[in-house]
């Protein structure tokens, strides 16, 4: 249970932390919690520290439960290992490693240090690296976490002859959100061609609107106000990473999609699925030229919609 509201509380720092990953902590002892922490904003003690500052005196000779590998750099905070030691901690419970090599190995040097270490399996393991997907894809792979989305018809269309829309309010509410949650969003030339896009967050709480770019040759429309990126996928999403850009919501037709998933750089589906059937219409994927195996397959009621998510690149 532990493990699990360490999980919770590390969501307490969504949106306050980035660049860096949120983290949630407890510090229990004798079977009774004694600390509890997250991470709260870029530059501010880890989880750990807070969990273990809040557990004062009472931390020695307990267990510290946290969602990632205590680091044991030096960084913007001194290493969470040297904390962790100098509380007395006799059991550290960690949910995912750092993917980070400069951060990584907290737990071998805690191992030596003679502390009891224990790295979660199973769910909660999944949970915890899926909670910081991006941001693991961003650090161990120099490129954003790129999802796909589209809306389609039970027989895999991405339009209804006679309809505006694919999916329903509900579902197209959540496109939103969605937005709202990531660093960039971005179509093909296609699609600007089509509709001109604008691709922001409306109607929805959004501390901030994301990137909104257009991949291809253009030029785009003299009113958009997309970015326009027309060099190769990996070289831009290189770049964009670079930028800061750890999340790109790939909203593109067929064709954009893809090229991407070609070339392995779609880590996530989000396909609406209406209950409807269109009987004509581009697919949302063309030729692939090789199945591609998913896993974490989930369905979600969205309104009379479906929200199938499925990963082609675990975190």
């Amino acid at each position: 249970m532990s493990l699990e509201r360490a999980l919770e509380l590390a969501e307490r720092g969504r949106g306050t932390t980035h660049p860096n990953p949120v983290v949630g902590a407890v510090v229990a002892r004798d079977g009774e919690v004694v600390g509890e922490g997250w991470h709260e904003r870029q530059g501010g003690p880890h989880a750990e520290v807070v969990a273990l500052q809040a557990a004062g005196e009472k931390a020695r000779g307990g267990t510290l439960y946290v969602t990632l590998e205590p680091c044991r750099s030096f960084g913007q905070t001194p290493p969470c290992t040297a904390a962790v030691l100098a509380a007395g901690i006799a059991r550290v419970v960690v949910a995912s490693l750092d993917p980070n090599p400069g951060a990584a190995g907290g737990l071998e040097e805690l191992r030596a240090a003679a502390v009891e270490v224990e790295l979660a399996e199973g769910k909660l393991a999944e949970l915890a690296r899926r909670q910081n997907e991006a941001w693991r894809t961003w650090i161990a792979q120099a490129r954003p976490f790129v999802a796909y989305k589209a809306a389609i018809t039970l027989d895999g269309r991405v339009t209804v002859p006679g309809s505006r829309w694919v999916s329903g309010e509900e579902s197209r509410r959540r496109v939103h959100e969605l937005r709202a949650a990531v660093d960039a969003v971005a179509v093909g030339m296609g699609a600007v061609r089509a509709d001109n896009p604008r691709l922001d967050a409306r109607d929805v709480d959004a501390d901030r609107q994301p990137r909104r770019l257009a991949f291809g040759s253009g030029p785009l429309p003299d009113d958009s106000e997309l970015e326009l990126l027309s060099g190769p996928l990996e070289e831009e999403l290189r770049r964009l990473a670079e930028e800061g850009v750890q999340s790109l919501l790939l909203e593109g037709g067929p064709t954009l999609a893809t090229a991407f998933v070609r070339a392995g750089l779609v880590d996530k589906l989000l396909l609406f699925v209406a209950p409807r059937l269109s009987g004509a219409g581009p697919r949302f994927l063309g030729d692939l030229g090789a199945p591609v195996d998913l896993q974490g397959v989930e369905a979600e009621q969205v309104g009379e919609d479906v929200l199938l998510t499925a990963y082609i690149h675990e975190p």
